[in-house]
């Protein structure tokens, strides 16, 4: 595995071509979202949508856990703090973990381990998830007495729709690994032993895909349409950008040729 970049509580690795790796590394503490690990984040994905050889990005977490969120102790630091001030802090919190979603290429989370509330916001956020068998994740938030946090509200239901995202959010309850997947939390469950080769295969296959036509049909899906015809114009636009590409030339002549293609985003 190719390591390219060491900062605090986070490390970011190339462990295929094309594909990055962003491992939040605070094992001790369950790889819970300390500052620094925030600030190395924000940096890690600045680096990352400037890098244009980086075709799909995995996140994951060290140890045992995927993370167990936000620190608690950061959380009730300040019990004197006006509700503007902590505003002002949670927004800068939300704004740089959400930084994932600037990413223009396919995004996934590898969730080896526990998710728990903001640690799954990150997973959320994340355009695929596959979970560890035996992993747990929820969003326990009115369970420590709060409201919930970093988008989970519009991203939760997103993924799973609104009435298994009231379960979840109302009741704070967890969730294992298969019926994560029931819900559609998640899209695939792993064992365990080779669970992090087994989903950076994953993202070595999404990195062999056409990069032009990935990213825009990422750019779709993000986006929604309202109607049909709105996904028509969206479609009848962005299909002819593709097939203008020499991308697609080498699409075809692979398959003519019995053999993979090799893309080079052109």
């Amino acid at each position: 595995m190719s390591k390219t970049s060491d900062v605090t509580h986070l490390r970011l690795e190339r462990p295929a071509e094309g594909v990055a790796m962003l491992v939040l590394d605070l094992p001790e503490l369950r790889n819970a979202m300390s500052d620094e690990m925030t600030a190395s984040w924000v940096r890690a994905v600045d680096e990352l949508v400037g890098d244009p050889s980086v075709r799909a990005v995995v996140v994951t977490g060290e140890g045992s856990a995927f993370s167990s969120g936000g620190n608690t102790a950061w959380l009730a630091s300040e019990p004197d703090a006006t509700v503007d001030q902590l505003r002002s802090r949670m927004m800068r919190f939300y704004r740089a973990w959400l930084s994932i979603r600037r990413l223009e290429v396919p995004t996934i989370a590898a969730i080896n381990g526990p998710a728990i509330g903001a640690g799954l916001a990150i997973a959320l956020a994340c355009d695929i998830r596959y979970a560890a068998r035996g992993a747990r994740m929820g969003v326990p938030f009115t369970k420590l007495g709060l409201h919930p946090g970093m988008a989970t509200t519009y991203l939760l239901p997103e993924v799973v729709g609104a009435a298994a995202a009231r379960d979840l959010l109302l009741t704070g309850r967890l969730v294992d690994a298969d019926e994560a997947l029931g819900l559609g939390l998640v899209s695939r469950v792993i064992d365990p032993e080779g669970f992090r080769e087994t989903v950076l295969g994953a993202a070595v296959d999404i990195a062999a895909t056409a990069p032009i036509a990935t990213r825009l049909t990422k750019s779709a899906l993000a986006r929604g349409h309202a109607s049909v015809e709105a996904c028509l114009d969206w479609e009848g636009l962005a299909q002819p950008v593709t097939m203008a590409t020499a991308d697609l030339q080498e699409g075809i002549r692979a398959v003519q040729e019995k053999r993979a293609p090799h893309f080079e985003g052109r």
